[in-house]
């Protein structure tokens, strides 16, 4: 076992596959796209998003809690109970001082931003309520985490845009190196479909406007792509180092063995055409873990479903990961979830390197011909020994785990 070996012990998804783990790795593994119009866009120019299905924060948390959260929080309390609980931990036990929360978000609660606003121009300043700014604040997303659970050591929120998951999980594994906590609730969450920022995704250009056939809409890597659908939703990782997991008798799904992070600075949006940014993260990831980027068997792509992003990120593949692996996004199936997909791909990469399965990418009818890479178009079983999830981002943030088997 290397020094910086981390396990992870402990899964939590909300996804617009279903509520929880299983629903969740099913829907990937069986194509199930989740795109669909959605009414509360009704008056957008791009209408098309996926949602989590029959979410009822009200049965799922408290009512009282419910109501005093925004819905980005509500996801990320769902999720880390049930990644606590697959960790075979109790929080009335554990030394709070021991566990930290490091969560990823893009944008905190721009939900409850609107709804005030509304009311702030209809009814007057005095009419706003008083939880706004608890709401929706990007820093309460682990600041009521660590309520709810009672940990009380380092607690952070990361926002690198859409890596924001994947960066969470990297500075969680440094942490625990560190020494500076024994067990990290790491992932990410959100909850960004409203009028105005989809309103602001549309006019730039960057969603999939297939509004007469919903369901194709998310279809990364396929010649006939045409932006991405915004999702929403959490993934929490209970992270551990190996030899602590394996002293308690812990089920190890599997271990976060490298961990790379730079900055394209070329764009405020678009990725840099070459793919330099991701390829430098994924070879900082590699040389971490002590590997070659001939070892790679498996890649869980950022795959957005957009022109420059997919194109961009599978040359990056090509030129650099010469051990010809199989590549897939999963967003064909749950959309791009934003600040929550960097960790719920990680989650699904987790998954595959423990059932030995690599989810299809859904909605791939005619791969891009310029992008000469080995793209999962069916379930496909095979041992992984070395996986790869990449997460970019809007400002040029790239990151990117390296795991392994237990």
């Amino acid at each position: 076992m290397a020094a910086m070996d981390i396990a992870v012990t402990g899964l939590g998804l909300i996804t617009p596959g279903g509520i929880g783990v299983g629903p969740s790795w099913a829907a990937v593994c069986d194509g199930r796209p989740a795109a669909a119009l959605d009414p509360v866009l009704a008056d957008n120019p791009v209408q098309l998003s996926c949602r989590v299905p029959d979410f009822d924060p009200e049965s799922l948390l408290s009512a009282r809690r419910a109501h005093r959260l925004d819905r980005f929080v509500q996801f990320a309390l769902v999720a880390a109970h049930e990644a606590v609980a697959d960790a075979g931990l109790d929080p009335q036990t554990w030394d709070g001082a021991r566990v930290g929360v490091v969560l990823g978000c893009a944008d905190g609660g721009p939900g409850t931003v609107e709804e005030q606003h509304h009311v702030l121009r209809e009814q007057g300043a005095d009419r706003v309520s008083p939880l706004l700014l608890p709401m929706q604040l990007p820093n309460m997303l682990a600041g009521q985490t660590a309520i709810e659970f009672g940990a009380t050591g380092p607690n952070l929120v990361v926002a690198t845009a859409c890596a924001s998951g994947a960066t969470a999980i990297g500075t969680a594994r440094d942490l625990l190196a560190l020494g500076r906590c024994d067990i990290v609730l790491a992932g990410g969450s959100e909850a960004m479909i409203t009028p105005l920022v989809m309103a602001g995704f549309a006019q730039m250009g960057a969603l999939s406007r297939r509004h007469d056939d919903p369901s194709s809409a998310s279809r990364p890597f396929d010649a006939d792509r045409d932006g991405f659908v915004a999702g929403e939703g959490a993934g929490i990782l209970v992270m551990e180092r190996v030899a602590d997991a394996r002293a308690r008798g812990a089920h190890i799904h599997g271990r976060i063995i490298g961990y790379g992070a730079t900055a394209d600075a070329h764009h405020m949006t678009s990725p840099h055409p070459d793919g330099a940014g991701i390829e430098a993260a994924v070879r900082a990831a590699l040389a971490d873990a002590g590997a070659d980027p001939d070892d790679v068997q498996h890649v869980n792509a950022h795959g957005t479903s957009t022109p420059l992003n997919d194109l961009s990120e599978a040359r990056m593949i090509q030129r650099t990961l010469r051990g010809d692996p199989v590549v897939t996004s999963t967003k064909g199936v749950t959309g791009h979830l934003l600040g929550a997909a960097g960790a719920v791909e990680a989650a699904f990469t987790v998954l595959s390197v423990e059932h030995e399965l690599i989810p299809p990418t859904a909605n791939l009818v005619m791969p891009d011909a310029r992008m000469e890479i080995k793209l999962a178009q069916t379930l496909t079983e095979m041992p992984i020994d070395l996986a790869l999830s990449n997460s970019l981002g809007f400002g040029g943030q790239n990151t990117a785990l390296a795991i392994a088997p237990a």
